[in-house]
C-alpha cells in the first residue's frame, strides 16, 4: 500500500492513457480482421487482404481520396491566413484589436451544427443552393480551421522572446533578412503545429461537411452511411495508416527538437 500511494500519480495516468488508447489499438486489431460477417463488429480470424486490397469498396476510397484534397487544401490556405492574421494580432497595435481576440474564439466555442446551419443558410442566401460540393465544403472547412491557426500561432508568438531579433537588427540584418533567418524558423513549429491539426479537423469533420457537401461524400460521410449496414473492415486500415503519419510526424518534430538542443549545448 505504501508503493501505491507513492506511485498513485502514475498509477492514474498511465489508466488514463490505456483508457485513451484502447479504441486506438482496436482499430488496428480490426485491420487485421477477417469479418464472418459484416453486420458483427467481432475479430473472427487475422488475415492481411485488407492491406492488400484497401480498396475493394471503390467508393470508400473515392470518399478517402476527397477528403485528404480538402483537407490539404483548406489546411494550406487557413495556414497562410491565420498565420498572417496572428501576426497582426501580437505584433501591431490597431484599433479594435482586443475585440478582433474575441472573435478569434467564437468559432470554437459555437458547436458545430450551429456553424454548419450558419454556413448553410449564407449560402443559400448567396444562391449556391444547387451548388453545394467541393467549393462549398472547402470554404465551411477554411472557415473553422482559421480560428485553430490563428490561436496557435498567436501562442507560439506570444511566448518568444525578442532578443534573438533584437540581435540581429543590432548586427545590420535587414527587416527581411531578420524575420526570414530568425523570425521564421522560431515560429515555424507553432505554424506546423497549426496545420497538422487543421488537417485532422478537416479530414475528420462530420456535422458541417454533411450540412454543406451536396452530393458529395466525404471519408467520415462514407463511414456513417456503410456503418448502418456493415462496417468493412478497410476502414480501419485508413485509421492504422493516420496513426503511424501522425506518430512519425510526431516523432521525427521529437527528434529534430532534442538534435536542435543537443547543439545548443
Amino acid at each position: 500500500m505504501r508503493w501505491v500511494r507513492e506511485h498513485v500519480i502514475a498509477l492514474i495516468g498511465g489508466a488514463v492513457l490505456v483508457y485513451l488508447f484502447v479504441p486506438i489499438f482496436l482499430v488496428v486489431l480490426m485491420s487485421f480482421n477477417d469479418p464472418a460477417t459484416r453486420n458483427v463488429y467481432r475479430f473472427d480470424g487475422f488475415t492481411l487482404d485488407n492491406w492488400l486490397h484497401p480498396c475493394a469498396d471503390p467508393a470508400m476510397c473515392d470518399s478517402l481520396a476527397l477528403s485528404i484534397e480538402i483537407g490539404l487544401l483548406a489546411t494550406l490556405v487557413a495556414t497562410v491566413i491565420g498565420t498572417l492574421a496572428a501576426f497582426a494580432l501580437v505584433r501591431w497595435d490597431f484599433a479594435g484589436r482586443s475585440q478582433s481576440n474575441l472573435l478569434i474564439f467564437l468559432p470554437m466555442a459555437a458547436p458545430e451544427i450551429v456553424m454548419g446551419s450558419s454556413l448553410l443558410t449564407l449560402f443559400v442566401q448567396g444562391g449556391f443552393a444547387g451548388q453545394l460540393g467541393f467549393v462549398t465544403i472547402f470554404i465551411a472547412h477554411v472557415m473553422f480551421c482559421l480560428s485553430f491557426v490563428v490561436v496557435t500561432v498567436r501562442s507560439r508568438l506570444a511566448g518568444m522572446n525578442d532578443t534573438l531579433e533584437q540581435a540581429a537588427s543590432d548586427l545590420y540584418a535587414t527587416p527581411q533578412q531578420t524575420f526570414w533567418r530568425v523570425t521564421f524558423p522560431l515560429v515555424l513549429p507553432g505554424i506546423l503545429g497549426a496545420a497538422l491539426l487543421s488537417f485532422s479537423l478537416s479530414f475528420d469533420d462530420f456535422i458541417i461537411t454533411n450540412l454543406n457537401s451536396g452530393s458529395e461524400v466525404t471519408f467520415p460521410m462514407y463511414v456513417w452511411g456503410v456503418a448502418r449496414v456493415g462496417l468493412p473492415m478497410q476502414v480501419n486500415v485508413v485509421g492504422t495508416l493516420m496513426l503511424v503519419i501522425s506518430l512519425v510526424i510526431v516523432l521525427t518534430g521529437e527528434v529534430n527538437s532534442r538534435r536542435r538542443a543537443r547543439a545548443l549545448v
